[in-house]
């Protein structure tokens, strides 16, 4: 199995987070890397480095202005007085529809940068550092990387994506993702295959990978994930949520009950392993995040390490040329046995 990284990845180191009305240490630390760098180097495994692809693929499936403004926010940032925070962080959050038939917000109005600030920053979870672009674009060069090893026919490759993207939808960066690496992906794949499916298995919905793909019917998007009534991100994630127009049907949400351990998510992955099979899919994309592990941070379900093993053999049993994409998980001593788990059963 193929594995790729960028070492750079690591140097997005975000200050700040704002839980519970309080600011606190972030949750996103580079030493999440290392931890997963360790469970590859148990199956033998070496990274390679990406490629640099540059923003060709990343404006694929992002806005071009939101683009723009991630590239550029930490110069912009310097340009405010003394008295700025460490990071770039929005101060205001203008209200939207929320109108499943718009593939995007129409073009952001303020020129200046503190109203694009809550224009393009969706929440208090995406601080900017200096680093952070690089990392971000980093990040998804590893996908795109990953996606092309499996165009040249690879059966299987893992991206190790730092900041992760399931969150970060066409225009907009949230829950920890600037931009959306399994999206990026799946669309690179799509170059060859006529349909692409996604399953994400994390604990939090992924609502930019399905705002994304919300109105086509080549790429299906299943997520599965803990109940939203009650936890991030809230406004999607219902089993309600099909697709619109031309994607009605080929978006399904699986939410799991807080609490629900390795048993449910398993009835899950294999009731989303029948839509795989039942649309016809010629590829999967994998995001894959371990904050679905019982002692996770921020996390509300309540899975064994082990249980990451049962989904690394469920997705073998698609037969199916996969890339897996790295998504959430915080518990800095669990993520590592999670992903040994995973390979353990999958590669």
């Amino acid at each position: 199995m193929r594995a790729f990284y960028h070492p750079d990845q690591a140097l997005h180191d975000p200050q700040q987070y704002m839980r519970f009305g309080k600011v606190v240490a972030p949750k996103d630390l580079p030493e999440r890397t290392e931890r997963l760098l360790g469970a590859l180097r148990k199956h033998g495994i070496t990274p390679e480095q990406p490629a640099a692809h540059g923003t060709e693929p990343v404006l694929a499936i992002h806005d071009a202005g939101f683009v723009k403004f991630l590239e550029t926010a930490w110069a912009r940032w310097q340009d405010l007085p003394a008295e700025r925070g460490p990071e770039v962080w929005p101060s205001t959050f203008p209200y939207w529809s929320g109108r499943p038939d718009e593939d995007v917000r129409p073009p952001c109005r303020p020129t200046g940068f503190i109203g694009q600030l809550g224009w393009y920053l969706g929440d208090l979870s995406v601080p900017i550092g200096e680093h952070c672009w690089h990392s971000t674009l980093r990040s998804s060069e590893t996908a795109v990387s990953s996606a092309d090893a499996i165009l040249a026919g690879e059966r299987a490759v893992y991206s190790l994506c730092r900041p992760s993207g399931h969150h970060a939808r066409a225009d907009r960066a949230t829950g920890f993702c600037y931009l959306n690496n399994t999206a990026i992906a799946a669309q690179r794949l799509r170059s060859q295959f006529g349909k692409v499916a996604i399953l994400d298995v994390d604990a939090h919905h992924g609502d930019g990978t399905q705002q994304i793909f919300y109105r086509r019917n080549d790429v299906l998007t299943i997520s599965v994930h803990a109940d939203p009534t009650n936890y991030y991100p809230f406004f999607t994630g219902y089993a309600d949520e099909r697709g619109n127009g031309p994607g009605e049907g080929f978006n399904l949400n699986l939410p799991l009950a807080h609490g629900a351990g390795g048993a449910a998510m398993e009835a899950a992955v294999a009731e989303a392993g029948k839509a795989i099979r039942d649309f016809g899919a010629e590829v999967v994309v994998i995001a894959l995040g371990y904050d679905a592990h019982k002692d996770d941070p921020i996390g509300v379900l309540k899975l064994e390490a082990s249980d990451f093993g049962t989904i690394g053999r469920q997705v073998k049993g698609f037969g199916l040329p996969t890339l897996v994409v790295q998504e959430g998980g915080y518990a800095i001593e669990a993520i590592g046995d999670c992903l040994d788990a995973f390979l353990g059963e999958f590669k």
